[in-house]
C-alpha cells in the first residue's frame, strides 16, 4: 500500500500565516495613523501661528480688530485648518483683541480633547479644554487655560 503525499498547505497553516500578516498590518497601521495625526496637528498649529502674523497686519491696517475673524486674514488659515481635520473658532468681540482656537487630532503628545489657542497678545498653547471654553466673549478676546 502506498501513501499518497498531499501537495500544498493545510488550512491550519494558511490560517496561521494570515493571522501573522493581520497582526503585523495592525501594528503598522497604528504607527502610520499616529504619524499622520502628528502631521495634521503641525499643520493646524502652523496655520494658527500664521493667524498671529495676520492679526498684526490687520491691526496695522485697521487700527483695531473689528472684523478680523470674518476677514481673509483668518478665513484663509481657517480653511487650511479644516482641511487638516481641525475645527477653527475665532472671537473678535471686543475690537481691541482677538482669540483663535482649533481642535487637535489625538496623538501621544496631544491627548483626547486637546486644543491649540492663539490670541492677539502672542499667546499660543496646547491645553485639554474646548475651544468654546478657551476663546469666548467673556474672556475679552484672549485665550484661557480653562
Amino acid at each position: 500500500m502506498t501513501i499518497k503525499k498531499s501537495k500544498g498547505f493545510t488550512i491550519i497553516e494558511l490560517l496561521v500565516v494570515v493571522a501573522i500578516i493581520a497582526v503585523l498590518a495592525a501594528i503598522v497601521l497604528v504607527n502610520v495613523t499616529a504619524y499622520i495625526n502628528q502631521g495634521k496637528n503641525a499643520a493646524i498649529k502652523g496655520n494658527l501661528a500664521t493667524t498671529l502674523t495676520n492679526g498684526a497686519v490687520f491691526y496695522d491696517t485697521n487700527s483695531d480688530y473689528d472684523g478680523f475673524c470674518a476677514s481673509s486674514n483668518f478665513t484663509g488659515p481657517s480653511a487650511a485648518i479644516t482641511a487638516a481635520g481641525g475645527t477653527a473658532v475665532c472671537d473678535d468681540t471686543p475690537d481691541t483683541a482677538w482669540c483663535a482656537c482649533s481642535t487637535l487630532k489625538t496623538t501621544t503628545a496631544e491627548p483626547v480633547g486637546s486644543t491649540f489657542c492663539v490670541d492677539s497678545t502672542g499667546y499660543k498653547k496646547v491645553t485639554v479644554a474646548t475651544c468654546a471654553d478657551r476663546c469666548d466673549t467673556a474672556d475679552l478676546g484672549v485665550c484661557t487655560d480653562s
